[in-house]
């Protein structure tokens, strides 16, 4: 064992303490016990057992991507935001980033994620409801206004539509002398989710898996330090799957996205470092910890074994995590607080890379300034005040973590078989495979609920008779006269011909195999609004019904 630990110190940490010297921070208990960096069975005193693994930052990743995971660099705290109009959504931006937010993370409407301008029939009385509202580069402008693009990640949870998003991202960029090159965040372009578990979906299954590969090719080219997808487990969760599942339909997802760059003769090695994942961390605390280990470890082995992957970057499962929204009650609200640190404990203790905490009152609504400080600041606490963040993977070695690790692997790995079996993720979600196993999972888990086997503190149990709730964010009423105001005024504005000419360019190149993103970015710098650049592509890919 101390042979390889030497091997892992010389080969693993010493280049990772040049590249990112660890933090200033004193590593001690409040009790001033000195902290290590690593604790390996070496360590445990009087215990003699067979437990090889492995160490951070190397294959098969099990404890963690990174050789100093947060003695180098804490976990980025990415608080989930957009609301109404551009300014009201740029102006929560700065309030967290001044807050101490490390990364920004928007959220759009559903009109915007589902490719209609905010004039259209189908967004009446959505507009800026759950998001941002973003027709056009105008928006999109002022919901980055004053931010250091070039210094700090974007995230944005976006699927159908998020060619077109990230169109508008990268234009905000080179208008501000910003080039691609330089550019950090993800955009979610998990589109075969949408058809599992939560359905803003635009265009039927090979169309969208060509935009989702257009977008991951590009990016492989023009934004070295973007990811391009973020394979999205937590919808999945959301709509009632159990862990075994979230792995196993997550990972299955990502096996269908490198099949379809892999097709376009693009090297794994080249664009599969950039792949990122997105996590729940729901109510069971150990489960959830051992579950990203689990998922961890399993895509290295997919990645090499099924793939070839050489690259160790090109193995590693990098995730966002978000706690569980399904999990919020609107009974006794303040709960959901101390619900919220446990899932993000643990997502910490699961050595995840970014994270975003929910706040208390989002099972009423839109989070207000108030609860969303005091979501972010529980994130703060667990980093600077419980020492969680001083070693790596602390409860390795645990007999019930490894062994729920190992069964949670192998469960997840018996889906993946079973979907391999059917022909891949695709054939799967066309015969409803994963739908049906999650409709059967949630549909078990609300009958133990209802019939009081399970327990939810403050819904079937510790009830109380309540009067009043927190003050909750609502909706301007007249927030979308004033989008559409503005797009209309856009339209009057615009060079007509030029637009015009754009969406034919993207209209004839929907029908050849070119890239799509080089049209799409056309048509955002000639401000065709997202309406426009969708209705383009659904008269060359059509609908998807279902």
């Amino acid at each position: 064992m101390q042979d390889k630990r030497k091997e892992w110190e010389d080969k693993a940490l010493k280049p990772a303490l040049e590249r990112r010297p660890e933090r200033a921070d004193r590593f001690s208990t409040a009790s001033e016990v000195p902290i290590e960096r690593l604790y390996t069975p070496d360590d445990i005193s009087g215990l003699e057992y067979d437990l090889d693994l492995g160490y951070p930052g190397t294959f098969p990743f099990t404890r963690g991507v990174q050789p100093t995971m947060y003695r180098g660099k804490l976990w980025t705290m990415r608080q989930y935001a957009g609301y109404g109009t551009a300014e009201q959504t740029n102006a929560r931006f700065h309030y967290l980033l001044a807050q101490g937010q490390t990364g920004l993370s928007m959220a759009f409407d559903l009109p915007t994620q589902m490719g209609y301008d905010s004039d259209h029939a189908l967004a009446q009385g959505e507009v800026g409801k759950v998001g941002v509202a973003i027709g056009s580069l105008r928006d999109m402008e002022t919901v980055l206004a004053d931010l250091p693009l070039d210094k700090i990640s974007t995230s944005m949870t976006i699927n159908s539509t998020a060619a077109t998003l990230l169109a508008l991202y990268i234009v905000v960029a080179r208008r501000r002398g910003i080039p691609e090159s330089k550019l950090s965040g993800t955009v979610q372009n998990d589109i075969l989710k949408e058809y599992i578990a939560r359905g803003t979906y635009i265009f039927p299954v090979g169309p969208s898996m060509r935009i989702a590969g257009d977008i991951i090719a590009y990016c492989a080219e023009h934004l070295p330090h973007w990811n391009p997808i973020s394979i999205s487990g937590y919808h999945i969760r959301e709509a009632g799957s159990t862990a075994p599942q979230e792995i196993a339909f997550t990972l299955s997802n990502g096996i269908a996205y490198v099949d379809e760059v892999k097709r376009r003769g693009i090297s794994v090695d080249a664009f599969a470092p950039r792949l990122a994942f997105f996590f729940n961390a729901h109510s069971d605390f150990l489960e959830e910890i051992a579950k990203y280990r689990a998922a961890r470890r399993l895509w290295a082995r997919i990645m090499r074994n099924r793939f070839g992957a050489q690259e160790p970057q090109a193995m590693m499962l990098r995730f966002h995590t978000q706690t569980a929204g399904s999990s919020l009650t609107a009974q006794q609200p303040q709960n959901n607080v101390v619900r919220v640190a446990l899932q993000a404990m643990s997502a910490v203790l699961g050595g995840t890379q970014s994270l975003h905490t929910n706040s208390l009152d989002e099972a009423l609504a839109l989070p207000t300034e108030e609860s969303a400080l005091l979501a972010l600041r529980t994130q703060q606490i667990i980093a600077h005040e419980t020492g969680v963040a001083s070693t790596i993977d602390p409860l390795a070695g645990s007999y019930y973590i490894e062994s729920l690790t190992d069964t949670l692997e192998a469960a997840a790995q018996d889906y993946i078989g079973r979907i391999d079996d059917m022909g891949g993720t695709i054939r799967a979600i066309e015969s409803e495979y994963q739908q049906g196993e999650i409709q059967e999972a949630a549909y078990k888990w609300q009958k133990q609920v209802d019939a009081g086997d399970r327990l939810i503190v403050g819904v079937n149990s510790y009830q109380v008779e309540e009067d009043t709730h927190p003050k909750i964010l609502r909706a301007n009423p007249a927030l979308q006269a004033q989008q559409v105001s503005r797009l209309q005024a856009l339209r009057a504005e615009r060079d007509g011909t030029a637009v015009a000419t754009a969406l034919e360019r993207l209209r004839n190149a929907g029908g050849t195999s070119d890239n799509l993103m080089p049209s799409i970015i056309a048509c955002v710098e000639n401000l065709c609004t997202l309406g426009e650049i969708s209705d383009t592509l659904r008269s060359v890919f059509g609908n998807f019904t279902g």
